[in-house]
């Protein structure tokens, strides 16, 4: 298993956060990935099969975590979209 240098927190499912530690774990998400399959997608899948066949384990994780930012997973972001959603719909009740 090869180990990024720090987990990429994100929410998958119904919000269920998870870290993930790794370029297989990344790997897995992706290839999972049931929403928008975008440029972010198709960069950080190749990143990620780049790190699986000896690449840049670093350069696998930016992407990856950029990807997730991209989509609104990545969790301290997600936190923060739903608590402004909430305040927006509480406000506007």
């Amino acid at each position: 298993m090869t180990l990024f240098a720090r987990p990429v927190p994100i929410f998958v499912g119904l919000g269920f956060p998870m870290d993930v530690e790794s370029v297989e774990a990344a790997f897995e998400v992706l290839n999972e990935w049931s929403g928008s399959r975008g440029f972010a997608h198709a960069a950080a899948l190749a990143a990620v099969r780049a790190a699986l066949l000896g690449g840049s384990v670093s350069a696998a994780h930016s992407a990856f975590e950029a990807f997730a930012s991209k989509v609104g997973i990545l969790a301290p972001e997600a936190l923060e979209i739903a608590a402004m959603r909430a305040a927006e719909e509480w406000l506007s009740a």
